[in-house]
Parts: structure tokens; C-alpha cells; sequence
């Protein structure tokens, strides 16, 4: 089982009919059984005219080289939110065969997807997931009786130990030459172009009478595990642990953060690759502007590393392994359940505050995950509480370098900062936006320590995915900053900003780069100000408006994309606006009491 990913446009992949759909409901084993059959992970494309994204890789199925793709979870084949129409779509196209991915440990809810595909007239092999789970819950499933029920093969896995994939890649291939092939009447899922629907109270009463028939319950004692994931969504200790696990995410990001810049990128950076570009290029290049561009103190090949590698990176690569670990062991969910009356109070779900944790990594995949959500002004509210106060790895990891070298309360008191604006802009776009917000219905996966290979290739693949999307930007903002310097216009621009940038909020006139170069990348507002000499006050004044400062570019393009130019333009002039006046306010109130 070997794979490698497709590189065909999203076009070809719908009109390629050797295509095999991998579905399910959310949380049932699909990415884990997607990195075993095509060995990669997490590597998405958006479907064609939406920002929904799916994963697709190659592997060897029926004799031949097939595409498998994963596609996005669904508890049903009537659509209730973008993703789930892509699901259905899918379907639709045409596929030579589907794996569908049962959770033994909540089998009721999974055979009602299951019933719906069966009648869509595509090939099946079903792959009974979690058993181990289930067993631990006292749960025991008659995998033969429910291929009878079913009409198609059933094959029992546990996917993050490797068990019965070999089984199910069999299962498959048998399905492809025409053995078997689990094809049902038609007329059951809503889209289905080959009959009519049935009433989706039918399909939950034949779900409930195959599952009392095929499994059994026996007395088992919940496992430490069970106990642990069900005590985290209570107060308490669900609170208490939740703390301690925000403050080890803290720890390890920012202790860790710091250790790795200034034990070895900081060295490496300015010992050795520096000083090697400085002796590349004064050998070969005249004293002069174009040198001053390459390696002067505002130089390309300068600061790129300064800032990106020695000041960013290490910080994004352990809030990425931290923040992969809480993801995949399933804690994510169980803290939106937790902290649901909070949010509620804020005029969103508990759900959403998976979206403001995203938005820790990057807004972008934050504001697309909002499609998920149940209505328009939900994912509006949650969007504008994350352009607003929800900085990104990159510009926390320049936040966190800047305060370090003050006072430790800082970057505390600058978190603080961030929690009262997000609650504020989310309640005052909760009044301004029209619309309701549904009720929290949200599935929590099983509480599991992470498969070590599928972590750390969503690791590797998340990591490459920032170097690749971010660095392009942030040596283009590089690149700005050395132009600006070295033409003289940053100087004329620092002049002509002194009324706001030194006596309005109190900063020397340099400052004003990273009000230019914030436009194009967030962290960038906050890197120039690291080499600046700088009071303990000038220092929070210009974490606090590079906290809150307009969305950078790819930020916009995804807000005028979801909501349109309207919203992302009050959005971004609304951040602006707020980030010079609470600057301001804050320099001068602090020289005001000293």
C-alpha cells in the first residue's frame, strides 16, 4: 500500500472515473486510513467554486493505479452545510468504487450514512472502525451479520494499529472485478439522481433496528480514557485541566520558542549564515546601494534570516506540534463543549472557539473552517473576533521575541489585552450582524493518543505548508522594508507619520516600517520593532496596535472572498481604527501615570 499525491486539476479528478471515495461521518478513522493506503496526509485541494477542501493521493486497488479521495465528513446525504454538499457532489460524479468508515463505537448514527449509500449504485466495501473502542465500552459487533444487513463486504479495523487494512484493500479489489459489488436499489439519500428519497425517520429506524441486531452490550468498566474525555467537559475538572493545558501549550511554545532561538537559531543565524552571504556577495558585488539591498543592515539576505528564521520559525514549528497533538488526540472538541455558556454569551457556539484556536496558526484556514458553521452570522461574528484579536503563530512568535526582552508581565498583560478585545468585537458584531445562531452540535471524537506516523506527517505537512505559503509573503516584505530603507523613503514616510507615530503613540519614527510592512504579512508589524531601542511603555504600545492592526493581504483576499468587499473592508478599516486608538490611549495614559 504505497501512494503518492495526484497533481491534476480539480476538473480532471471528477471526470476520472477510477476514482474511489473514502467517507464517513467526521472523527471515524478516515485520515488515518487515507495515510495508510497512499502513504500521505493532509495534503487538500478546494473543490471547484468553493473553498471546501479534500484530500487526494494515489494507491494500487483492482490491478491497477487508482486515485483515492478522501472525502470531507458527512452524517448525511442531505446537506446541511457547504462540506457536506461537496461530500454529496462526489457522489454524484461518479466513482468506481466507495469506502465507507463505520465508528463500531457509535454504530447507530454511522449505518444511517451507511443505509444512504448503499442505494446510490456505487461499489462498496464498508470498513468497521474503532472496534478497539467499542470493545473497550463492552460493545461486540457480528461483522458478518452486518454484511447481510448491509448487501456489502465489512471489514473490522483499527486503523491507527494497522489492523485489517490488508483485509480491506482485499475486500476492495474484489469489489473492482465485479465480486460482490454492494450495489443497492436506489432511492434512498435526497441527491441521489436515480429515484426517489425516503423519509430520513425511516432510514434512523432501519439504523436503530440493524444495530440492536448485529452488536451486544456487555458489563465493562469505563476505561480511564472514557472517564478522562468525560470529566473534560465538565467544570469539574474539565476547567482545571483545560488551564493546565493552555498554560503546557504556553509553556512548551514560548519556553521552548525561546530556547530554540537563542541556543541555536540566533547563533546559527548570526555566526554563520549571515557572515557568509556578507562575505559571498562583498567579494563579487561593489560597495553601493545594490550591496546595501543584499546584505546591509536592512538587507535581503540579512533580515530574511533574522526575521523569518531566527525570530518566527521556531516559535510556528512548536505551537504547530502542540497545537497537532491537542487536534488529534480529540481535546479540541471537548474544550468547545466546555466552555459552550461562555461563548454563548459572546453570541456564538461553543463550536466556534475551535475556529479562534485555528486562527491561532493563521486566519485563513479559521475563517474557511467557519463554512462549517450553522449560519452566515455566526461565521461573520467569529471571523471578525479573529481579524480583531487573534494574532497568528507568526506574529505571536514576533510578539513573544519583542516582550521577552522587557518584563515577563508583558506578554500576559498583552494576552489580556487580546481576550477583552475578542470578547468585545464579538459582541459588537454580534449586534450588528443579523441573523441567529443554532444550538452547539458538535461530535467528540474518542479521547486517543495520536497515531505517531499520521502526527508526524500532519506535522511535516503543516509545516511545509507555512514555509511554502508564508515565506513567499515575508520576503516580499523583506525585500519592502530594504527598498524603503535604502531609496530614502522610508525616512519621508517616517516624517510625514511623526504626528501619529510620535506623539500619538509614542514611538520613534522607525517604527513606522512595521506599520507598511503589516499590510503584506502580520508578523511583519512586529519584527522591526524587536531591533529598535525601545522603553518598556514604547514596547507594549507597539506589541498592542501590531496585535491589532489590519488583516494582512491574504487575509482580505480570503474575507472578500467568504463575505464579500463590504465586510472585509469595515472589518479591516474597523482594525485599523481600533489598533491607533487603543496605541494611543494606552502611551498616553502610561506617560500620563508613568
Amino acid at each position: 500500500m504505497s501512494g503518492r499525491l495526484g497533481a491534476r486539476r480539480d476538473e480532471q479528478v471528477l471526470d476520472r472515473r477510477d476514482a474511489v471515495l473514502l467517507m464517513g461521518n467526521p472523527n471515524v478513522g478516515k485520515s488515518v486510513i487515507f495515510t495508510e493506503l497512499t502513504g500521505v496526509h493532509a495534503i487538500s485541494s478546494n473543490y471547484t467554486g468553493t473553498t471546501v477542501s479534500y484530500l487526494e493521493g494515489r494507491f494500487t486497488a483492482g490491478g491497477k493505479e487508482r486515485v483515492l479521495i478522501d472525502v470531507p465528513g458527512t452524517y448525511s446525504m442531505t446537506p446541511t452545510s457547504e462540506a457536506e454538499t461537496v461530500a454529496v457532489r462526489f457522489v454524484e460524479s461518479g466513482a468506481k468504487a466507495v469506502i465507507c468508515v463505520i465508528d463500531a463505537s457509535n454504530l447507530e448514527r454511522n449505518l444511517c450514512l451507511a443505509l444512504e449509500l448503499r442505494h446510490c449504485n456505487i461499489p462498496i466495501v464498508y470498513a468497521l472502525n474503532l472496534l478497539d473502542v467499542a470493545g473497550r465500552r463492552g460493545t461486540s459487533i457480528n461483522d458478518r451479520l452486518l454484511a447481510a444487513e448491509l448487501g456489502a463486504p465489512v471489514v473490522p479495523t483499527v486503523a491507527v494499529k494497522k489492523q485489517g487494512l490488508d483485509e480491506l484493500m482485499r475486500k476492495l479489489d474484489a469489489v473492482l472485478a465485479g465480486e460482490n459489488p454492494g450495489r443497492g436499489f436506489c432511492g434512498s439519500c435526497d441527491a441521489c439522481p436515480y429515484g426517489q428519497p425516503r423519509e430520513r425517520g425511516a432510514i434512523w429506524a432501519e439504523a436503530k433496528a440493524i444495530a440492536r441486531r448485529v452488536s451486544g452490550k456487555s458489563a465493562a468498566r469505563p476505561g480511564f480514557a472514557d472517564k478522562l474525555g468525560e470529566n473534560m467537559m465538565k467544570p469539574f475538572p474539565g476547567i482545571p485541566i483545560a488551564l493546565l493545558a493552555m498554560a503546557l501549550l504556553t509553556g512548551v511554545v514560548v519556553g521552548g520558542g525561546e530556547a530554540l532561538r537563542s541556543l541555536l537559531l540566533e547563533p546559527l543565524v548570526d555566526g554563520v549564515i549571515v557572515p557568509f552571504f556578507r562575505f559571498i556577495f562583498t567579494r563579487f558585488v561593489p560597495e553601493g546601494m545594490f550591496l546595501n539591498l543584499l546584505v546591509g543592515e536592512y538587507g535581503i539576505f540579512v533580515i530574511s534570516f533574522e526575521w523569518i528564521v531566527a525570530l518566527i520559525l521556531p516559535y510556528v514549528f512548536l505551537f504547530y506540534v502542540s497545537f497537532s497533538f491537542l487536534e488529534d488526540s480529540g481535546y479540541l472538541p471537548r474544550i468547545s463543549v466546555l466552555f459552550d455558556s461562555v461563548m454563548r454569551k459572546l453570541g456564538v457556539q461553543g463550536g466556534s472557539l475551535i475556529y479562534a484556536l485555528m486562527g491561532l496558526g493563521c486566519a485563513v484556514p479559521a475563517i474557511i473552517g467557519t463554512r462549517a458553521s450553522s449560519s452566515r452570522k455566526e461565521r461573520l461574528v467569529i471571523s471578525a473576533a479573529v481579524c480583531f484579536a487573534v494574532p497568528c503563530i507568526s506574529q505571536t512568535g514576533a510578539l513573544i521575541s519583542l516582550m521577552s526582552g522587557y518584563a515577563w508581565w508583558m506578554m500576559p498583560a498583552m494576552l489580556l489585552l487580546a481576550v477583552f478585545v475578542f470578547a468585545a468585537a464579538a459582541l459588537a458584531a454580534g449586534k450588528l450582524v443579523k441573523g441567529t445562531v443554532a444550538p452547539l452540535i458538535l461530535e467528540v471524537p474518542n479521547l486517543l493518543m495520536p497515531e505517531p506516523k499520521a502526527y508526524a506527517k500532519k506535522l511535516a505537512a503543516r509545516m511545509k505548508n507555512f514555509l511554502l505559503e508564508a515565506e513567499a509573503p515575508m520576503l516580499l516584505a523583506v525585500a519592502a522594508a530594504s527598498l524603503l530603507k535604502e531609496t530614502g523613503a522610508l525616512a519621508a514616510i517616517a516624517t510625514a507619520a511623526q504626528p501619529l507615530v510620535s506623539r500619538w503613540l509614542g514611538l520613534p519614527p522607525e517604527a513606522v516600517t512595521g506599520l507598511i510592512l503589516g499590510i503584506i504579512r502580520r508578523e511583519m508589524s512586529v519584527a522591526p520593532l524587536v531591533a529598535l531601542e525601545l522603553t518598556h511603555l514604547q514596547a507594549f504600545v507597539g506589541g498592542a496596535v501590531a496585535l491589532l492592526y489590519l488583516p494582512c493581504l491574504s487575509v482580505f483576499g480570503v474575507l472578500v472572498k467568504e463575505f464579500k468587499l463590504k465586510a472585509a473592508a469595515a472589518i479591516s478599516v474597523s482594525t485599523i481604527a481600533l489598533a491607533l486608538l487603543a496605541g494611543g490611549l494606552i502611551n498616553q495614559l502610561g506617560r500620563l501615570f508613568g
